[in-house]
């Protein structure tokens, strides 16, 4: 991939990192619930969901779920009950201040459900595979080696990604030195929650067409 054609293709994934969306929500979540540190580790699970995503593009998948109202329809549902799930949970986190021990005490079971979390979001999201077969053919030469160009796309989009979400973790933490009170966390928790349910709704509502 020239020069010409990565420079549009990095500001075309920097638009898509930073829109506000399922993985933007679950990042700022984590971000709340264990700091940045821990909740960071989302980050690089919903990097791999982007390049999950570009490789069943890749790979031909994509088409399926574009054209088969029945695969389609089936991811879709997945990523929408995961979504509302997601919310539900948020919802019903517990309202006590994050510290440092408690940070330290769940520090290997977070970062694992954490990078799980993450990879799922973006991964079951129909609504993803569907753009990237609109959008990435417009930077594929087909006249030339298509691998190196694959990788080009999947390194660039995975690195923005990643930076992208870890802003959204940063920003979100950054938020926990204001919370004190179980009322202040509980409505954030909510708030969060709240944010999931409506992700999925308008999940929902994604058509093929789209």
């Amino acid at each position: 991939m020239d020069l010409a054609t990565w420079i549009p293709f990095f500001l075309a994934t920097v638009a898509i990192s930073l829109s506000p969306g399922p993985g933007a929500i679950a990042a700022m979540s984590a971000g709340l619930n264990h700091g940045f540190r821990h909740g960071q580790v989302i980050a690089f699970g919903l990097a791999l969901g982007v390049w999950t995503q570009l490789l069943v593009v890749g790979v031909g998948l994509g088409a399926l779920l574009a054209t088969s109202a029945t695969a389609f329809a089936a991811v879709k549902w997945l990523g929408v009950g995961y979504l509302v799930w997601l919310g539900i949970a948020q919802w019903r986190s517990p309202s006590a201040p994050i510290s440092a021990s408690t940070e330290a005490g769940t520090a290997g079971v977070a970062c694992r459900s954490l990078f799980l979390r993450g990879w799922t979001v973006n991964a079951l999201n129909p609504k993803g595979t569907v753009f990237l077969l609109a959008v990435m053919p417009q930077f594929i030469h087909p006249a030339h080696d298509l691998l190196p160009q694959y990788l080009a796309i999947a390194a660039t989009f995975g690195a923005v990604e990643f930076s992208v979400m870890s802003g959204y973790v940063g920003l979100a933490s950054r938020v926990l030195r204001l919370l004190r009170t179980p009322r202040q966390i509980r409505w954030m928790n909510r708030s969060f929650g709240s944010l999931f349910v409506a992700a999925g709704i308008f999940l929902a509502t994604f058509k093929r067409g789209v």
